[in-house]
């Protein structure tokens, strides 16, 4: 049991015909994620490793009755691929994508506001629920299933610190990347918000960093709402101002975004803070020991 995907989950694919969609479909397969079709225009009727190929994803959805989607499509079609998930009313969809134009993110974001569809990214690495369902780009045998929670903006440092946990003998009930754009779906306190109420879930590690506010909205999020004991670090304490360090919402401008001011409302709110990646495991595991 996890939070957005599991065994339940019925997976469409969304460009499942290109190179990394047609890659990581199988990918999600083998480990056991039921994929039961796939998205290309122009290619209905094909299948790929035996998935079938549906034109339209209303389509796909009326055949195979998919609850979730996911998104390997170009930048300039990517943010009209999340509008098609959204107009077939499917619940969860993960937009794998990186590089959509900020003003199509806006416009498309309007509508995926309105809709009951919860959109994870983009520019992420999707969700897994060690041992049962992984929609989404990670590897999944570093994973194993536990009672720590992860969330995060950054995917590699997310690898890094379920591997942590997995060498030390304690596993994830979901891991979450929620990309580092400056427009995203599911945010930090939407998903802190379902850890709180998941009974798989004993603590929460959150890894953020420098740009936007995110993290100092989930440190009053935290404040008042989470009872778990929750471990965070911040990334790129070293960033000059008005420089962008990987994703592109990961930028200080002004006296905004800075991870010293992300850290102190984190600090404040009572969360552990973990000075360098390398300690974030530990810190889990001494909880977690006690």
């Amino acid at each position: 049991m996890g939070i957005l995907v599991g065994r339940d989950t019925r997976l469409i694919v969304q460009g499942i015909t290109g190179r990394d969609g047609s890659f990581h479909a199988k990918k999600m397969v083998e480990y056991g994620t039921k994929v039961v079709g796939g998205v290309t225009p122009g290619k209905g009727g094909q299948s790929v490793d035996g998935i079938p190929v549906f034109n339209t994803v209303a389509d796909a959805v009326k055949q195979t009755g998919a609850n979730a989607s996911i998104i390997y499509v170009p930048p300039a079609f990517a943010a009209g691929a999340i509008r098609e998930a959204v107009q077939s009313a499917i619940p969860f969809v993960v937009a794998i994508t990186e590089g959509i134009p900020v003003l199509d993110m806006v416009a498309v974001w309007s509508e995926v506001e309105s809709s009951p569809t919860r959109l994870l990214g983009p520019n992420c690495p999707g969700a897994i629920t060690p041992g049962e369902c992984k929609v989404g780009i990670m590897p999944g045998h570093i994973h194993k299933a536990g009672p720590v929670g992860v969330v995060s903006r950054s995917g590699t440092l997310t690898y890094e610190v379920v591997d942590q946990l997995t060498r030390a003998g304690i596993g994830q009930s979901t891991c979450v990347g929620i990309g580092g754009d400056p427009v995203i779906g599911t945010k930090f306190v939407d998903v802190l918000a379902l850890f709180e109420k998941d009974p798989a879930t004993e603590y929460i590690v959150m890894i953020g960093e420098i740009g936007g506010n995110d993290e100092e909205v989930a440190a009053d999020y935290i404040e008042k709402h989470i009872t778990k004991p929750v471990v965070a670090f911040i990334a790129g304490s070293s960033a000059p101002p008005g420089r962008r360090m990987g994703h592109a919402g990961a930028i200080v401008s002004g006296g905004s975004g800075r991870a010293e001011t992300k850290v102190e409302a984190l600090s404040r709110a009572g969360v552990r803070i973990a000075p360098t990646p390398t300690e974030i495991g530990r810190m889990v595991q001494t909880l977690v020991a006690a």
